[in-house]
């Protein structure tokens, strides 16, 4: 296999893999707004079986107190652990949910919605260790690259155990958050793995460090990470409010929800003027695709703007709903990329200007 083979190879199963991420994380979003969740209440099996049902009578009459014994026993042990661990607040949350002992009623569309969320994950997931079959021969090359496709498939392991746990605790918000921060992790850990893989084999055009700028890139990604995992919270909010009005008065959801509703919907304005002026920054350094890379960031930020504008004045469509998070997650990305574009674009440019040493 020649060096250009392999290069092109790992980059295409490696872009195929974050599109792949994201529209898990566009289906995920659509298993929220659509109350599917827990369409399907065990895992990885959906009612016991590998084809889900179609139809209430395939399943026992008492098939709600079946799976609640089996969610509540596999709770026990789960808080027990995290007892041992000390997380004794999370431990306590577990059961203090007010849905904990609920089980949803059975509904053939919610369940096989959920159930088509599962089979792209296990999707992902061939896609992810194929990702590290391709990055074999990276090992020479530039073993980074080899690792964190390996890091990938590992985080992408542990993030179906993690499903596992969203469903059993009912969708605790807790383990909501830490599953969608654990999905842009391994997001960015196989844009760095792609982009790295290219470094050899791609020109880039050298640019002069802007003092600060790195440290403004990242803080842009911070607050957009810690605006999805507010979000996530806000979306657990939703969730409870529209519970207890059983899915009716939409309109009056807004005038119910808590401070972090409040605070996510200002937190977004500090958002857009931190990413307007990296924009405007990255503007004026003469890369292409840092232009391109401004651009893209705008342009996510701006729908997502839109996308929040329209939830909370127009009663909280359900189609805009995954849409909202889906945008947040590219931007996240679109921001990661100028970040490692901009890094490497900045040491070249170090590396040209050092002076020859002649002997």
């Amino acid at each position: 296999m020649s060096g250009s083979d392999y290069v092109r190879r790992f980059r295409f199963i490696g872009i195929l893999t974050v599109v792949a991420v994201y529209i898990l994380i566009l289906v995920g979003g659509i298993v929220r707004s659509t109350g599917s969740g827990m369409g399907c209440p065990d895992w990885p099996r959906c009612f016991g079986t590998w084809v889900p049902p179609t139809d209430i009578s395939q399943l026992p009459s008492n098939y709600k107190e079946i799976y609640t014994a089996q969610r509540v026993e596999k709770n026990k042990k789960l808080a027990a652990k995290l007892e041992r661990m000390g997380f004794h607040q999370v431990a306590g949350d577990i059961f203090a949910h007010p849905t904990q002992y609920i089980e949803t009623d059975f509904n053939p569309v919610k369940t096989w919605i959920e159930y088509v969320n599962r089979l792209v994950g296990a999707l992902i997931g061939v896609f992810v260790f194929l990702t590290v079959v391709f990055a074999v021969p990276y090992w020479k090359q530039d073993r980074v690259v080899f690792w964190l496709a390996f890091g990938s498939f590992l985080l992408t392991g542990v993030q179906g155990w993690l499903g596992s746990l969203v469903v059993s605790t009912n969708l605790l918000p807790i383990m909501v958050t830490i599953h969608m921060g654990l999905a842009l992790l391994i997001v960015a850990l196989l844009i760095y793995a792609v982009d790295r893989s290219q470094r050899i084999h791609v020109v880039v055009q050298p640019v002069r460090a802007i003092p600060g700028l790195t440290a403004w890139l990242w803080f842009a990604i911070m607050l957009t990470f810690g605006q999805i995992v507010l979000g996530t919270q806000v979306r657990e909010q939703i969730d409870m409010v529209a519970f207890s009005n059983n899915y009716l008065n939409r309109a009056e959801w807004v005038s119910q929800l808590g401070g972090s509703f409040r605070f996510h919907r200002t937190f977004s304005a500090l958002l857009l003027l931190v990413n307007v002026y990296l924009a405007y920054r990255l503007y004026l350094l003469p890369s292409r695709k840092l232009h391109v890379m401004a651009t893209a960031v705008l342009a996510c930020i701006g729908l997502e703007i839109l996308a929040g504008i329209i939830l909370a004045y127009f009663s909280f469509p359900a189609v805009v709903q995954p849409v909202h998070l889906t945008i947040a997650t590219l931007l996240f990305g679109a921001q990661f990329i100028a970040l490692v574009d901009y890094r490497r674009a900045t040491k070249l440019q170090q590396q040209t200007a050092i002076p020859a040493v002649v002997a």
